[in-house]
């Protein structure tokens, strides 16, 4: 089984897409298998940054069952043999309204994919479909500016995350799910006191539906003035949502990015020595890091091809 990771944000426009395309580029070149999918419903534009204007097929095809295998849907991108990406879907009427059994079927598909790492680049806002694209995921991304904006819409949607995650440990009919559907929570104890009050041992439920939910965050667009509190924003993840939130990168404001976009090709290969490409180059260090001190997590890749430097 592949390992799953996630990458999202809390609004457009913090550059989430371009640090997945540089991402999956670099651990391709450390000998991972990897897969690139676009699950930005109605959003998708991850097939631009690398070229890829018209792809022949697309995550639509298989939502539709024009295509059975997922695999089908996954197309080599030039340069490491090793990579491909899945694009993802126009704005459908399917897309936009997709049912429950649809996305089921594609999350089940998502795990038998033929990759070491499977990059999931979710689409920014607190929908259910981007919460639950997001949860799906082994190991989560999140990705933010220093605009004040942009880390208060990342803290909604982590915690916003985390309570999807606790309502998901539990049956649909399960009368802790029912009790939490239709309420409003501001932190994960009173999410936890509601559980609580229904189930006692529903408790341990969620606090185990928890335990493991630790993003990892990805600030871009950094400069000498940048102003943002990450020791504020980590005490009140901590606070009201109980998970850790660990830095594992700051990408500074590099041109170079933006004509990398201009030019259809990851910066990490229009300029290898920019300090973008430096700062994504120790992220994805950082990110294999991750992924491997999880034992179970070192199983699920192929021992050859765990890390070449």
């Amino acid at each position: 089984m592949p390992c799953i990771v996630s990458v999202a944000s809390g609004k457009g426009g913090v550059g989430k897409s371009m640090v997945v395309s540089n991402l999956g580029l670099l651990l391709a070149k450390k000998g991972l298998r990897v897969t690139l999918v676009d699950m930005d419903i109605g959003g998708a534009n991850l097939h631009i940054l690398f070229g890829m204007f018209h792809p022949p097929s697309t995550l639509s095809d298989f939502l539709t069952n024009t295509l059975k295998n997922l695999n089908e849907t996954a197309h080599p991108i030039p340069g490491p043999s090793s990579l491909k990406l899945i694009p993802g879907t126009g704005e459908t009427l399917i897309t936009a309204n997709l049912q429950h059994a649809k996305k089921k079927r594609l999350i089940r598909h998502l795990h038998k994919l033929e990759a070491d790492i499977i990059l999931v680049d979710v689409g920014a806002g607190t929908s259910y479909h981007a919460l639950d694209f997001f949860l799906l995921a082994d190991f989560f991304l999140a990705v933010a500016t220093p605009d004040p904006t942009s880390v208060l819409d990342l803290y909604r949607f982590i915690k916003l995350a985390a309570i999807r995650k606790v309502l998901t440990a539990f049956s649909a009919r399960d009368p802790v799910a029912e009790s939490l559907l239709d309420k409003d929570f501001h932190s994960i104890a009173a999410v936890l006191e509601a559980v609580g009050k229904t189930s006692e041992s529903g408790v341990a439920t969620a606090q185990e539906a928890l335990k493991r939910f630790q993003p990892g965050l990805i600030l871009n667009r950094m400069t000498p003035k940048s102003r943002i509190n990450t020791l504020h924003l980590q005490h009140l993840l901590k606070q009201y949502v109980g998970t850790d939130l660990s830095i594992l990168g700051k990408i500074p404001e590099d041109n170079q990015v933006q004509q990398s976009i201009l030019k259809y090709l990851p910066v990490v290969e229009l300029a290898p020595s920019s300090p973008a490409t430096n700062a994504l180059k120790q992220i994805a260090d950082n990110v294999v890091e991750m992924v491997e001190q999880t034992p179970e997590s070192i199983d699920r890749m192929e021992e050859p091809r765990k890390i070449r430097a």
